[in-house]
């Protein structure tokens, strides 16, 4: 064998050992820091156009759920598993929990279905959870829920390892 033919085959040798390395520390960082919750194009896309809409003639389209009552939570806390510390503006739209990759918070836990919950508000501007036929169930204050259900601020939301609460 000739020395280039050596040299270049220690030199991809060297090569696919470092983009091991290099891919082997990225999964060791995902693992560590978990998952970002980002904005969704699609509902920036459908901001960004409500934003290119000439001012002159646009009105202001009420909430969803109504006015927003004084008092009522704004925020999303995951308090416990993996994703503890993240917070969800409440914005009026429905939010899903699960493992499913589309889902709006995306549920690292073993015992969480892929579409497991969802958070969305009603007309009164009461934000309202229901279970979606996962295999665990989801709880609410230590009770399984079977039908939707109203969440009072600071009420437990357990899906499996997994704690949320509305806040204010």
């Amino acid at each position: 064998m000739s020395e280039l033919t050596l040299t270049v085959m220690r030199l991809g040798f060297l090569a696919v050992l470092w983009l091991f390395v290099i891919v082997a520390v990225q999964v060791i960082r995902s693992d560590l820091f978990g998952t970002r919750v980002t904005q969704r194009a699609t509902a920036r896309r459908a901001a960004d156009a409500r934003d290119r809409q000439p001012q002159r003639g646009r009105q202001q389209a009420p909430a969803r759920g109504g006015r927003q009552r004084r008092g009522a939570p704004t925020k999303l806390v995951i308090t416990e598993g993996s994703l503890t510390g993240t917070t969800v503006a409440l914005q009026g739209q429905t939010i899903t929990l699960g493992r499913a990759h589309d889902s709006t918070i995306v549920l690292d836990d073993d015992y969480a279905s892929g579409r497991h919950a969802r958070i969305y508000p009603d007309r009164d501007g009461q934000w309202i959870i229901e279970d979606l036929g996962s295999t665990n169930g989801t709880y609410l204050d230590r009770s399984r829920l079977t039908v939707p259900t109203p969440i009072p601020p600071g009420s437990a939301i357990r899906i499996g390892k997994t704690v949320i609460e509305l806040r204010k």
